[in-house]
């Protein structure tokens, strides 16, 4: 299975991967998965936001127990930021019928679609709109860089957009979700774990910053003269590195775009994405506030307009403690560790009952292409979440 969702969506020149949501590569990745899913005779589904669920039992039951993660990346991202998830789950199917498991509550594997957000802006897409975090309206508005609606993008791969929005009947058959991802930190490596699970979800966000102040000559305009917009965003990546490290906090500045982006031109427009995170949604508000405070009054002086638009927050998810615990004694007392990335298992954790378990990464890097984990650690995590499974649904 690995082997054959590799190449998918890899950028040969750099190693990462551009498997962004509905387009060519995201297409092979869902073949893959259909494919995976009938091969075992599983009951294939794609549902009416985009997600592909495989069903081993009655779709339809009740109390299903669901594991699985999601394909897309971020740009230039690793192999193993949401794959691991859903190769590891098929793999834990097969871990369970070689075991002559059979269990008793359905299970499913599911892909969750544009859980990263790279192409239109928001994480979790496809979660969001079934957990009704994400409203059919906000959905239909969003744009790729290219001006795309993401219905128009879905409509393009051949699902009909008409039809997203929550699906509520679906998540009242659920009875739990666990999701495998690899760790992205190296807070396993450190305690010689392979293994661990999720305690908690540092509540999180994006904010747009629009700078905007005057297109002007490089060449002939004075420095005296200028409204340099560029200069009001410098020292606002600058200040939120400061005041997120004042506060124990992480801010972000990683996407940026430039009007009119030209060499020999002032820009007219400097719009830079912001990502914020801390243990606690206080702390994250005043962060993000104070970077926005200082951005308003470099922007006066430099005679840049500043406004800042909030595209998504998540708050602190701590997930279901009895579900948790469980996962953790099934696992023989494996680390118990909070995580400041957000996760399909977080959006839903108000409406199903979530939990989720690390792989260990010795790089401690995600969204890289050196993002990396050992084929021995892999295989104790498909182990693991067999396990999990086979208590959860098979007792």
């Amino acid at each position: 299975m690995w082997r054959d969702l590799l190449p998918i969506g890899r950028h040969e020149a750099t190693g990462g991967y551009r498997r962004f949501a509905w387009t060519a590569a995201d297409t092979d990745c869902r073949a893959w998965f259909r494919a995976q899913a009938e091969s075992r005779g599983l009951a294939y589904e794609l549902d009416r936001n985009g997600n592909q669920w495989a069903w081993w039992g009655d779709p339809a039951g009740a109390d299903a127990v669901v594991t699985g993660s999601h394909l897309d990346s971020v740009p230039e991202g690793g192999a193993f930021d949401g794959p691991l998830g859903v190769v590891s789950s098929f793999a834990a199917v097969d871990e369970l019928l070689a075991r002559g498991a059979r269990p008793n509550r359905p299970l499913a594997v599911v892909n969750f679609g544009d859980e990263e957000g790279a192409r239109f802006g928001v994480a979790c897409v496809g979660s969001r709109l079934t957990a009704g975090r994400l409203t059919a309206e906000g959905a239909h508005a969003l744009r790729d860089a290219d001006g795309v609606s993401l219905a128009q993008a879905m409509e393009r791969a051949g699902h009909d957009p008409a039809a997203i929005g929550p699906d509520h009947e679906r998540l009242a058959r659920i009875g739990a979700f666990v999701e495998l991802h690899v760790e992205q930190g190296r807070a396993l490596d450190r305690t010689g774990h392979p293994i661990g699970v999720a305690s908690a979800i540092w509540p999180h966000g994006r904010w747009r910053f629009d700078f905007r102040g005057e297109a002007n000559h490089a060449g002939t305009t004075r420095l005296e003269d200028r409204r340099d917009p560029m200069l009001t965003y410098a020292n606002t990546v600058l200040a939120a590195r400061k005041k997120a490290r004042l506060a124990g906090a992480l801010a972000t500045f990683g996407k940026v775009s430039v009007e009119p982006n030209g060499v020999n031109a002032i820009a007219s427009l400097v719009r830079g994405w912001l990502d914020s995170r801390a243990a606690d949604e206080e702390t994250l508000a005043s962060v993000v506030a104070e970077i926005e405070r200082t951005a308003v009054e470099r922007g006066q002086r430099d005679g840049v307009e500043v406004t800042v638009t909030r595209e998504s927050f998540t708050p602190v998810v701590e997930f279901a403690h009895g579900l948790r615990d469980e996962l953790a004694a099934l696992l023989g007392g494996v680390p118990v560790l909070p995580t400041g990335a957000g996760h399909d298992a977080g959006i839903l954790s108000d409406a199903v009952p979530t939990a989720m378990l690390f792989v260990r990464n010795p790089t401690g890097v995600s969204h890289s292409p050196a993002e990396a984990a050992t084929e021995d650690d892999c295989l104790a995590g498909v182990t693991a979440l067999a396990d999990v499974l086979e208590g959860l649904a098979c007792r």
